[in-house]
């Protein structure tokens, strides 16, 4: 994600075709990327409950079949990228932009097969609590990311001067980068090597890769109608112009930041909701979940107020343009409401995942998102709005409609959730209290 928001800058850097390119890119890759990232979760969460109730065997039968299911993905979805031109043709763009947008898609859809197995290795460390492997992966990734893309992009140390396609081309060499050292990560950490397989060949097992995608499918399915809900809005914002998507790709970039921190939130709050319920430990579910809960109001009520506070300051990380800088300034606005709305979405959908129910989380998605959120955001964006400005922010008016009838409807189900009993498949606990738990990897 936060790859995305360096494109971003650095493209608004250096010329508004470009940027706009991006941003009608990034918002095509995106959703492939969160599918692949939601399907493989399904990894974290089963071993997560293995995990507490110490079932180590399983946890190393899991590792092979998510590799395979992650090399799947990835030769599924990456040429599925690679055809880009088809969506971007659909939308009536400046030849210039719509061919800038479909190289820089095509670039990164090259790094999207290492993506997949890097999650695979992500979700089983994760799984077991362990998170500085991919921490360091993802960092040193991150961080390569600034150089190549002011080496593509703008044709320094000799490199060629290739604007979007650079950037494309520098995304998918640091996916590429930091499949490499998650792996030297892994195999290093010796509190990960312990759940490791034998090193040799394994073949498919069927029955593990069907457990897998039972779990997976439906969450890989509502990440990408989730954000996919955002990458069609700000394509039909494209149609608005070149100032509405920028300004609008700026607003969905402050967005993805503050995503990145709420994310790891839920994530952290699901692994250990997991090893609380696969040690039938009832109050560790409900410590982490008030734990996430404060941490998540404390960072959503921040990040609002200093959005209504400097929007200008932010604004001008990205652009001097005065028509998106005016433009952007109101989207911020209407995204700062959004935070509110989504960090509880955020804390209630990871609640569901830690108890492996991902299938009411992708109706819900469907309702309040691709039958609320988007005919609204035609409406407001495209039939009735006066001029561009409006129509950009009517869309956002429309997300939030839909992020909070999201937020309602998991809040609700989280109640009832959290009311029951710990599902009765979890194998009885030796543990009497959290405290009793493993701590090998707290």
């Amino acid at each position: 994600m936060g790859t995305g928001v360096v494109d971003t800058v650095m493209a608004a850097r250096y010329n508004p075709l470009d940027l706009a390119a991006i941003a009608v890119g990034y918002n095509i890759w995106l959703p492939a990327y969160l599918t692949i990232l939601g399907v493989l979760y399904a990894g974290a969460a089963i071993v997560a409950q293995d995990f507490g109730a110490g079932r180590k065997r399983e946890i190393q039968r899991l590792l092979p079949q998510s590799l395979w299911v992650a090399i799947l993905l990835g030769l599924l979805i990456a040429p599925l990228v690679w055809q880009n031109h088809i969506v971007v043709e659909l939308l009536e763009l400046h030849d210039d932009t719509a061919q800038k947008a479909i190289d820089y898609t095509q670039m990164v859809a090259l790094g999207l097969p290492a993506t997949g197995l890097f999650l695979a290795l992500r979700f089983h460390a994760q799984g077991l609590g362990i998170t500085h492997p991919f921490a360091v992966a993802s960092v040193v990734g991150f961080l390569a990311n600034i150089p190549l893309n002011y080496a593509f992009i703008y044709g320094a140390w000799g490199a060629p001067e290739l604007g979007a396609k650079g950037c494309g081309i520098a995304t998918a060499i640091s996916m590429w980068l930091g499949l490499l050292l998650i792996l030297g990560q892994v195999i290093r950490e010796s509190a990960v090597r312990e759940y490791l397989p034998a090193f040799r060949w394994h073949h498919p097992e069927w029955s593990v890769i069907r457990d897998i995608l039972k779990l997976g499918i439906p969450l890989g399915l509502t990440f990408f109608l989730e954000v996919g809900v955002f990458s069609l809005i700000a394509l039909l914002v494209a149609r608005l112009g070149e100032v509405a998507i920028a300004a609008h790709q700026i607003a969905f970039n402050i967005w993805d930041v503050f995503y990145i921190p709420m994310l790891a939130i839920g994530s952290a709050m699901s692994t250990r909701m997991g090893h609380a319920i696969g040690a039938g430990v009832r109050h560790g579910v409900h410590r982490a979940f008030w734990v996430a809960v404060i941490l998540a109001a404390v960072i959503s009520l921040a990040t609002t107020l200093l959005l209504l506070l400097a929007p200008d300051w932010i604004i001008g990380l990205y652009t001097e343009d005065p028509d998106i800088r005016t433009l952007a300034e109101r989207l911020i606005g209407l995204a700062a409401l959004f935070i509110i709305f989504d960090a509880g979405q955020i804390v209630g959908s990871f609640t569901l995942r830690a108890f492996k129910e991902t299938r009411l989380p992708f109706v819900i998605t469907v309702v309040a998102y691709w039958l609320l959120a988007l005919p609204l955001g035609y409406w407001l964006g495209l039939v009735i709005a006066d001029n561009p400005n409006d129509g950009a922010a009517g869309f956002w008016w429309a997300t939030i409609a839909g992020i909070a009838a999201c937020t309602v409807l998991i809040g609700m189900r989280v109640i009832i959730l959290l009311k029951r009993p710990l599902p009765h498949s979890v194998m009885p606990s030796p543990y009497s209290d959290e405290d009793d738990m493993p701590t090998d990897n707290r």
